[in-house]
């Protein structure tokens, strides 16, 4: 009797609500689809597969006989010259006035935005912000014909403590610098585990070099990245990313499965299949047939507006990085209001869609504008930001679908860690799709797009236990 309450109580009012001739309909929908599943499931091969290597060069000209592969420290630094120039410009920006009432529905509102020039302006420490940066050791290293960057923090080691090499890797318009507030949550720790961290800048972003031919994609960066662990001397690790870091830290589990010891998302990129068709079919109504909780529901549907409409209104920038990046670059590399009002925006609603009706944006609720201006400032004064667009058109150029990465599982030992302010949420049943060995996976209950840097603590802590799983 209690089951039979069970099952009654997790039943949606969307179903009880449909006729008799419609519910048969739904329920004959899912029995029919159960059974192709549980025939698509028996015949599925569950052979591990890789993807190949490959080569590159993406050095100025001819590829030389030989390669430099020296590491070499790095420090960032600044000049009065280089802030002089900041504040002239800064003083110089033309304003448009907002639409009255409009927030930051029209993208950044110029009202909030001249009391963020104005704090960069007159409060704002660059110098102080440049010791921040260095408080971890950079480096550098050529690597197929560009100067990767990288920070590298090992920990103090404790007694009868275990230390494992992990690898966090950033997306756009974040950073390195995204993962400062993560590192001693994961560097300092007194208990049994702790972490050997290596934070590389995506070439072409920041201080790594960017590429100089045409191509560079995730796959270019996954190679990259593995050649960077091999030339530090680990044979095993971990690896985490969001954004365009989940893709290429993912790219690299498929490289070298035997290299990944475990691999942690905190975006999750599966939505094709059989599966997503049936579950956006009977999820409605009865999630729990096609394996949705209900919390997979709520953050699911109803489909269209938060999955289609939201992601129309919100990769406009995409649809032009992946076009034409130079041409959009121009105005935002020249100026560094107009470079902040196109980061910051991206900070504001990707942490919270619900910061579009505020008319600070709700920046400042999750960051400091220190900490915002200082991801600005790698970009500005790197002048890196129409490189790091670029990326978009090498990867979406063709259909990403169609890609080698796209059709091939990933077997290393995964952890997922669903945020629910993510652009796009993926239920556990979907991402198994793709991810053949999902050791964890959590809701998070709180955080969006920059978990890092939003809730570090959320997100080391979902890192650590899924770690702990992996080494147990």
């Amino acid at each position: 009797l209690q089951v039979k309450k069970n099952i009654w109580q997790s039943i949606p009012d969307s179903f009880l609500s449909l006729d008799a001739f419609h519910k048969q309909v739904v329920i004959g929908t899912a029995v029919a689809a159960g059974v192709a599943l549980l025939y698509m499931q028996h015949r599925r091969s569950h052979k591990v597969q890789t993807i190949p290597l490959g080569e590159g060069w993406w050095g100025a000209g001819e590829k030389p006989q030989s390669e430099d592969d020296n590491i070499y420290s790095f420090e960032v630094q600044t000049s009065d010259d280089e802030i002089k120039d900041l504040q002239e410009r800064l003083d110089k920006t033309r304003y448009t006035d907002p639409l009255e009432d409009s927030a930051f529905e029209y993208g950044f509102n110029s009202i909030y935005l001249k009391q963020v020039a104005s704090y960069w302006r007159h409060e704002f420490d660059w110098k102080k912000q440049v010791a921040v940066l260095n408080k971890y050791p950079h480096f550098k290293t050529k690597i197929e014909g560009i100067d990767v960057h990288f920070i590298h923090v090992r920990p103090s080691q404790q007694k009868n403590q275990k230390v494992v090499p992990l690898m966090l890797v950033h997306g756009w318009p974040g950073s390195f610098f995204e993962f400062y507030k993560i590192l001693p949550l994961l560097t300092e720790s007194h208990t049994d585990l702790a972490f050997e961290v290596i934070c590389p800048s995506i070439p072409g972003y920041g201080f790594s070099e960017a590429p100089h031919k045409q191509g560079f994609n995730s796959l270019a960066a996954a190679r990259i990245f593995l050649k960077l662990m091999e030339r530090l001397g680990f044979s095993e690790f971990y690896l985490q990313g969001g954004d365009w870091g989940a893709l290429i830290t993912t790219n690299m589990a498929q490289m070298k499965p035997q290299c990944v010891k475990g691999l942690h998302l905190n975006m999750i990129l599966s939505r094709r299949g059989f599966k997503v068709l049936l579950s956006l079919l009977i999820g409605p109504y009865l999630p729990f047939l096609v394996g949705l909780s209900r919390e997979d529901a709520r953050r699911l549907f109803p489909f269209f507006e938060k999955n289609v409409w939201t992601i129309l209104r919100e990769t406009g920038y995409m649809h032009i990085q992946a076009t034409k990046p130079d041409s959009i670059g121009c105005g935002v590399n020249d100026s560094p209001v107009g470079l902040a009002a196109y980061i910051l925006e991206k900070f504001s609603t990707w942490t919270d869609l619900e910061n579009i009706h505020l008319e600070d944006g709700g920046l400042e609720r999750k960051f400091s504008l220190d900490d915002l201006l200082t991801n600005v400032m790698i970009y500005w004064t790197t002048g890196s930001i129409v490189s790091s667009m670029r990326f978009y058109k090498e990867n979406l150029s063709s259909n990403l679908d169609k890609r080698i990465d796209s059709r091939t599982r990933i077997f290393v030992p995964t952890g997922l860690a669903a945020f629910p302010g993510e652009l796009m949420h993926c239920p556990k049943m979907w991402a198994q799709i793709r991810f053949h060995n999902i050791v964890s996976y959590t809701m998070m209950p709180r955080g969006g797009h920059f978990a890092a840097f939003e809730e570090p603590q959320l997100l080391a802590s979902d890192l650590i236990q899924f770690v702990r799983k992996v080494e147990r």
